[in-house]
């Protein structure tokens, strides 16, 4: 018998409201035993919850009866009040009835998911819901969650499936009626390599996806002393980088989270770009070259002072314009890190780049790795149906691909990752 599950599943305390979570067999038993009531489903209702004759709280209280439940089972939430010594003692009483223990991370989601009520791709959906940190991480989260990359995956297994069941028909045709089995083999050849092509555009994309999630890299690089980690602080609007007169201060790279209007990317501050006989210096140095060759983007500052570049960057950045004021070439920005000057039109050009580059109004699904494998094995696997030279070795392609796409939502071999992707949960998740 499966064990009910109860948890915190809101915030920790103290709060205004506290919602715990109970699911499994004994839900409605635990709210029989507290409230002295099971009320209507899906109504949230006001009860006086008691434990060993001592009033817990007053809450709100809602029952959801399986299979029509988040986890699809016998589930009930207990709005309480979110002070520490109610959320307590109530989760102490709830553990207390016969067959209910706090819930481990992530197995409410992993519960859903047994059940049929989400598929893979929805999970990996919801915990990207639960970090999404800008606008489009939020949309592109919330498209998986709804089970976009699902039904996608679902519709292309269906087609595999479709030229499987003519591929196993033209067998039929082999000997009686050869010309009837040609024409169906480079049907076939034709319909698969169309298929192949629109999966390779998918795949090619996919890079804009997982931008999208884990957000853009944007190099600051320059000589020392130019004003890259106070620029690095102003665009982080906080003070991450320490910034002094003495050259070479920054040893490796500092990495800063910010959101571009609503895209997610990374300020990358690395060492000042010069000549050194310090060792670690150096290290500092050659990991900034490294960092910048990998980065989406590479900021080359100079100061106005001695405006000079070191390295190519698409964009070039003219610090310290309080300090001079040199002619500005039209590609270059004059910013001053320290007044503000010039960084609303950094931000507006960062901005603009960023969208362009992800255009996140279009749908972008291949965020994880893990999508991208299976895509790409399918692609693979339908290549290989289209250049099969007999019929037999095209179906078992097929049957490969078809395999590899059962794979995105979870339907086939996906045991080996469910451990990995559920730890990403919280408890209460």
């Amino acid at each position: 018998m499966t064990d009910t599950i109860a948890a915190l599943a809101s915030g920790r305390p103290p709060a205004a409201l506290a919602i715990i979570r109970i699911s499994g067999p004994a839900a409605f038993a635990v709210v029989q035993q507290l409230a002295g009531r099971v009320p209507p489903p899906r109504r949230l209702s006001l009860c006086r919850l008691h434990h060993d004759g001592q009033l817990l709280d007053e809450a709100l209280v809602a029952v959801f009866p399986g299979p029509a439940s988040a986890s699809g089972e016998d589930l009930a939430e207990l709005h309480l009040h979110g002070g520490p010594a109610v959320v307590a003692g109530v989760l102490d009483a709830v553990t207390a009835q016969p067959g209910v223990r706090l819930a481990e991370p992530g197995e409410y989601t992993r519960r859903a998911f047994a059940s049929g009520r989400m598929d893979l791709t929805q999970v990996e959906g919801l915990a990207d819901l639960v970090s999404a940190e800008t606008a489009s991480q939020r949309d592109q989260a919330l498209a998986l969650a709804g089970g976009a990359l699902g039904r996608l995956a679902d519709q292309w297994r269906d087609r595999c499936l479709n030229v499987l069941a003519e591929a196993e028909a033209g067998l039929d045709f082999a000997e009686d009626e050869a010309d009837v089995a040609e024409r169906l083999d480079e049907a076939a050849r034709d319909q698969l390599a169309d298929m192949a092509d629109e999966l390779a555009a998918l795949i090619a994309d996919s890079a804009r996806a997982m931008r999208i999630r884990d957000g853009l890299t944007i190099a600051v690089t320059g000589p020392p002393n130019v004003g890259k980690s106070s620029l690095v602080n102003a665009l982080a609007m906080r003070d991450v980088a320490i910034v002094t007169a003495i050259p070479g201060t920054t040893r490796d790279a500092i990495e800063v989270p910010i959101d571009l209007n609503g895209v997610a990317a990374v300020l990358i501050d690395t060492a000042g770009l010069r000549d050194t006989d310090d060792p670690v210096e150096a290290i500092g140095i050659a990991r900034a070259r490294a960092r910048a060759a990998s980065a989406d983007l590479v900021i080359s500052v100079a100061s106005a002072e001695a405006p000079q570049w070191t390295g190519d960057g698409a964009l070039r950045l003219l610090n310290k314009c309080d300090l001079a004021a040199p002619d500005v070439p039209p590609d270059v920005l004059a910013v001053s890190a320290t007044t503000g000057a010039g960084l609303p039109a950094l931000r507006d050009w960062l901005s603009h780049w960023a969208h362009n580059l992800i255009r996140p109004g279009e749908p972008a699904l291949l965020s994880h790795a893990r999508h991208r494998a299976a895509f790409a094995d399918a692609e693979s696997a339908l290549g290989d149906a289209a250049m099969a030279s007999e019929p037999v070795l095209r179906a078992e392609a097929l049957r490969a691909a078809a395999h590899a796409f059962g794979r995105i939502a979870g339907r086939v071999g996906v045991d080996d990752v469910l451990d990995r992707i559920f730890s990403r949960f919280c408890v209460g998740k």
